[in-house]
């Protein structure tokens, strides 16, 4: 059995849809993943937007963000999927590592700076510096 890892995807549906297709496409992709040894943790829909540029001659797309812990193995079947999906017009996943699941858990949190990422973001600056 693989190991499970959390992910959370992005992905913009066709706005020329009747709502009710749009949830149909939304809850075909919750039923993949789910159907694949997935768990939902999060889904929120954005709603329809203007995109930013053209993606195939549309110029709105309605927004869905989904975020799950998935086996490894789900993220080349998903990436598929959304690809044979014609109403689904563009994607993003990525990977959450676990110091961002637990930012995102203690928000509270969110004032203290961990001194790992100061002296990452000292290092930064020294090697800029020398540029």
């Amino acid at each position: 059995m693989n190991p499970k890892s959390a992910y959370e995807t992005t992905f913009i549906v066709n706005a020329g849809l009747e709502d009710h297709s749009v949830d149909t496409v939304i809850d075909n992709v919750r039923e993949f993943v789910q159907n694949h040894g997935g768990a939902i943790s999060n889904l929120d829909k954005w709603g329809r937007k203007r995109l930013a540029y053209p993606i195939q001659k549309k110029n709105n797309g309605f927004y869905v963000y989904l975020r799950y812990d998935a086996p490894t193995n789900l993220q080349p079947l998903l990436d598929r999927f959304f690809q044979l999906e014609e109403n689904i017009i563009r994607h993003l996943t990525v990977q959450l590592a676990p110091a961002a699941i637990d930012y995102r858990n203690n928000p509270g949190q969110a004032d203290e700076v961990p001194a790992q990422a100061e002296e990452a973001l000292a290092e930064g600056a020294e090697a800029e510096s020398k540029d």
